[in-house]
């Protein structure tokens, strides 16, 4: 496969789990925010920090405008210049138009039924229903990964496809557990179970959680579940386990270089199965969860310098190329 278009498969991968990751956390703490315990910007705050648009927003909008949910909604749901839904949604869909020879008929018209859905009727959506809006981005996403599952061979544009998601998936995760960590602090015992079940259900670990564990939400059970559990797909461990598959039928440890993204990823995750027991429920989760998303990131590049034919692939928190030549 020439390094083009597994890019573009790559960048598939990840834009289609950057959208659905961002409708899920907006719906989310959207709901937090109209129950009344939490002041806007401690509901609306961490949203914004997860999708690394901190400092982007703050220039944009101004510091008051974090105490705006509807502003911040807004901003991620359409924004061009941020990790946006629709910016998401657009960046998947011209990926999947550079390599629609590759990619089944079926996944290509999902794909771009999703993109005209959202420039069309999707914005009176957002406006009639802003509930129903999360939910269609996030079943739209889900049936398109389903139509990739059942109509795509399972070879290597695949894998390539859910490389990136995978990767994205882990980094958004751990993202996730880390702002909500540190929002928690100070909070009463009743609202801070009920942010710990939000926090679950951001990462669509509600259900899977209670089936597990049949009890109450505690920091020490809930961030352990999130980071190890090797049966939930959003896992920390999970998503790095099936990129590190993933990325050994694509680069065996023989063309790996010392130190190369399959070295480097298998490490990020013996080193996670080690270090995160003792660290959940102490000060060093901040520390697990930042490296995390820092080797995340810097495997993303290594795999685009090594494989994709690109100098550095984009931040997890920015736009990724559409369809740029390589």
């Amino acid at each position: 496969m020439i390094s083009r278009v597994a890019d573009h498969l790559f960048w598939l991968g990840r834009y289609l789990e950057r959208a659905e990751s961002t409708a899920r956390a907006l719906a989310v703490t959207r709901n937090l925010s109209l129950d009344g315990e939490l002041r806007p910007r401690q509901a609306w705050l961490p949203a914004v920090v997860v999708f690394g648009e901190e400092e982007p927003f703050r220039a944009r909008l101004g510091e008051a405008a974090l105490e705006d949910g509807e502003a911040v909604q807004r901003y991620l749901t359409w924004n061009d210049d941020a990790a946006s839904i629709a910016q998401a949604i657009r960046g998947a869909r011209e990926n999947a138009r550079s390599v629609r020879e590759v990619v089944s008929l079926e996944t290509w018209e999902a794909v771009n039924e999703l993109n005209l859905w959202l420039a069309g009727a999707g914005g009176d959506a957002f406006e009639r229903d802003r509930h129903g809006f999360y939910r269609a981005v996030r079943e739209a996403v889900q049936r398109t990964l389903g139509v990739v599952h059942g109509t795509m061979l399972h070879d290597d544009a695949f894998d390539f496809l859910f490389l990136g998601l995978m990767l994205e998936r882990s980094g958004q995760t751990a993202r996730t557990l880390d702002v909500h960590h540190h929002a928690l602090g100070g909070a009463h015992q009743v609202v801070e179970t009920a942010l710990w079940l939000a926090l679950l259900r951001a990462c669509s670990g509600f259900e899977p959680y209670m089936k597990r564990y049949q009890g109450e939400a505690s920091a020490e059970s809930v961030a352990g579940f999130l980071i190890l559990d090797a049966r939930f797909p959003r896992s920390i461990a999970y998503c790095l386990g099936d990129a590190a598959e993933r990325l050994g039928r694509l680069r065996t440890a023989a063309s790996d270089p010392r130190g190369g993204s399959l070295t480097r990823l298998r490490t990020l995750l013996a080193w996670v199965l080690d270090e995160a027991p003792p660290a959940v429920g102490t000060e060093k989760l901040h520390d697990l969860l930042t490296r995390v998303v820092d080797e995340t990131h810097a495997i993303c590049h290594e795999i685009g310098a090594e494989l994709l034919g690109v100098q550095a692939s984009p931040p997890a928190g920015a736009p990724g190329p559409a369809a740029s030549p390589q």
